[in-house]
């Protein structure tokens, strides 16, 4: 596998990206593979399932706080638990991976899309993908379906873990230490998440206290 980061171009001619991001740790590798290609690009940042609040602010800061090192536009988008609450309905037990989740990537990218229709981007991507805890075909499905609604916008669903891109995530999430986050993000995946840490002899997971370090490979 190589770990040089590839040059980017953006596909069929078009000239900038909306990128939907989730997290710093997930889309710091994106941004930096993005800015070195001289790729024009904005965040988008939409994320109505983290939950609780604490911890939806302290992922958005880190998502800030990288964008405004690298002087990237950073758009903050509604934070509307209750349209995401609404849509979990029923779902509220399915698995990881399952239909609760493309219900969450669907409502996200329909969003990015919608802002894209809006404000002339005609080519929207998330850095979703980059996670190896999340179905890349699955992310790229609901992203391609967000864009079809719209003749003008195109969902780039590039591989990002590619050429030691995963990797590379978590060089810079070390480098940067970025708040690691320990569950997905919504109600459902915390609750899960402590079942199992508390059925295996571990605590539960303490909000905002965990951070990457270069001391991790220590």
């Amino acid at each position: 596998m190589s770990l040089e980061r590839q040059k980017l171009t953006l596909p069929k001619g078009h000239d900038k990206l909306l990128l939907h991001s989730c997290c710093a740790p997930c889309s710091g590798e994106v941004m930096e593979t993005l800015i070195e290609s001289g790729i024009d690009f904005s965040i988008f940042f939409y994320n109505p399932n983290i939950h609780p609040v604490k911890e939806y602010l302290i992922r958005k800061e880190e998502n800030i706080r990288f964008a405004q090192k690298h002087n990237i536009p950073f758009i903050d988008c509604d934070y509307d638990t209750d349209n995401w609450f609404a849509r979990a309905k029923g779902m509220e037990n399915e698995p990881e991976k399952g239909i609760r989740c493309t219900m969450c990537f669907d409502m996200r990218f329909e969003r990015t899309a919608l802002y894209a229709h809006e404000h002339g981007f005609s080519l929207i991507s998330s850095s979703l993908g980059i996670s190896r805890w999340k179905n890349m075909q699955q992310i790229n499905d609901c992203g391609l379906r967000a864009a079809a609604h719209y003749p003008n916008i195109e969902y780039w669903d590039y591989n990002w873990r590619k050429h030691g891109g995963a990797v590379r995530m978590l060089e810079i999430s070390k480098r940067e230490e970025f708040y690691q986050q320990e569950y997905c993000g919504c109600v459902y995946s915390l609750r899960d998440t402590n079942r199992w840490r508390m059925s295996n002899g571990r605590d539960r997971i303490k909000l905002g206290v965990k951070f990457y370090s270069n001391a991790m490979d220590e």
